[in-house]
């Protein structure tokens, strides 16, 4: 019975009986039981089933994300939603049965050889590292080798790196924790985006360093506007993401590095480069570290272009005497990094297995990305086609406090802009493109997203 029109099945449900997404849920799972709905049948869209019924298509979005949860039904991208071949539960679901877009993560791949390949490079570690792998303690910068592994995968970006300059720190939140608790003392100033990563914006509170905002634009960083800081507060340094930057995908032309680069150099203010996703574009500006290697700090961490279970970050010192003032930093603080994880990364980069991974998430994030280009184009038009993640400027009258809220009860989870902004928030999201096990998943959290955007925020208003 596959693909048999289901724009005829209406639910029987009772309106005054519990929460209608439930019932719809219910009268599902109750239809597929007595044989009405049949394994791959197409289920009518969540708008044409919300006007047969008179009911808001936000409580359909929620019913068909509460029959997903419970194995029911499967989005397919471009073609719909369709009832499961097979009765067995979700693998790896969320127990809310939400759709998380709110972790920033790369998209998993389909590539069962690399995958192979990543388990059977840590497998060698037993026979080239033995058991001293597991039972000894490591210099805090790193050993030798995890440190030269990392400045041959930063070559690319910052060639002739030597890796005297190289420390493997525990993650990049570790390699920030390190660089602030040498700059910058409590009640010191730092200039960040004024749209900036929320873990940075949590460390500095956490330090109780002030952070001041820098105007940014569809470039980054405004250079005039950090001249004027440097002029008027004198700041301990500058944090930037140049690349892809988290939240907007902004990423600075070469133009506009090198103006940043020459005003740092002018005020002897340092820069604290986030290359998080300096990676993912095959092709990108140089970093700042190599415009003003003397006075940048470049963090490369492995989390977005690797893998999240790598808690492992390459911190580039300006020189070899700041490399070991931050390794001792790391001893004094978190220790070191994992001498297992930097073992695995080290093995992964010898191999070209880390290549290899990133040209596998590179081209699922297109895959992804021309997903958006067909289910949210308004979001497509301002997005970077090599970012894994979505800077949705919300169209008036919402606000993004309507937008967040009514998309949690459609069964989908987004940021709001207000975790990103160091003042005002703007009305505005951003959407993670990886969380998502599989593309069908994210195109019905994307249709979700679209159809809310249709709709006003009166009429999608569940208050009663």
């Amino acid at each position: 019975m596959d693909d048999i029109d289901a724009g005829v099945w209406t639910p029987s449900i009772r309106k005054a009986a519990g929460p209608l997404y439930l019932a719809i849920a219910d009268a599902i799972a109750a239809d597929i039981a007595s044989g009405a709905l049949a394994g791959g049948v197409r289920l009518p869209p969540q708008r044409t089933l919300a006007d047969s019924l008179g009911i808001d298509f936000t409580t359909v979005s929620r019913a068909y994300a509460e029959a997903r949860r419970r194995g029911l039904i499967e989005g397919r991208v471009g073609q719909g939603t369709y009832v499961r071949q097979k009765r067995a539960a979700p693998q790896g679901g969320p127990a809310s049965g939400l759709i998380d877009m709110s972790m920033n993560l790369p998209p998993r791949f389909d590539d069962p050889a690399l995958s192979s390949r990543m388990w059977e490079a840590m497998a060698k570690l037993e026979a080239s590292h033995g058991l001293g792998l597991l039972m000894r303690y490591q210099e805090p910068g790193g050993a030798s080798a995890d440190r030269a592994a990392g400045a041959h995968w930063l070559s690319g970006r910052l060639p002739g790196l030597l890796s005297e300059r190289v420390l493997v720190a525990p993650g990049a939140q570790g390699a920030l924790l390190a660089i602030l608790s040498l700059i910058a003392a409590p009640g010191e100033t730092i200039c960040a985006e004024a749209l900036t990563y929320p873990g940075f914006r949590a460390l500095a509170a956490h330090l109780r360093i002030k952070l001041t905002e820098v105007a940014i634009d569809a470039e980054g960083v405004v250079p005039e506007a950090f001249d004027a800081i440097c002029r008027k507060e004198r700041p301990k340094a500058l944090y930037c993401t140049p690349t892809l930057h988290n939240p907007t995908t902004a990423t600075m032309s070469l133009g506009r590095r090198e103006a940043l680069a020459a005003l740092a150099l002018r005020h002897k203010v340092p820069i604290i480069e986030d290359d998080a996703y300096g990676l993912l574009p095959r092709k990108a500006p140089p970093p700042l570290a190599a415009l003003a290697p003397d006075l940048v700090y470049h963090i490369a961490g492995l989390g977005k272009c690797l893998s999240p279970a790598l808690r492992i970050a390459y911190l580039v010192a300006p020189d070899a005497r700041m490399a070991a003032r931050l390794a001792g930093a790391i001893r004094a603080t978190m220790g070191m990094a994992s001498p297992l994880t930097a073992a695995i990364a080290t093995r992964w980069i010898d191999d070209g297995v880390a290549e290899a991974a990133l040209a596998a998430i590179r081209k699922e994030t297109a895959a992804r990305q021309a997903i958006v280009a067909e289910k949210l184009p308004i979001a497509a038009r301002g997005a970077n086609k090599e970012a894994f993640h979505l800077w949705l400027r919300l169209p008036a009258p919402w606000t993004r406090g309507e937008f967040v809220s009514l998309l949690r009860t459609a069964g989908v989870s987004v940021v709001a802009s207000d975790a990103f902004a160091l003042s005002a928030p703007p009305e505005a999201v951003r959407l993670g493109l990886g969380a998502a096990a599989t593309r069908q998943e994210l195109a019905q959290s994307l249709e979700i997203v679209a159809d809310l955007l249709a709709q006003s925020p009166a009429m999608s208003s569940t208050v009663v």
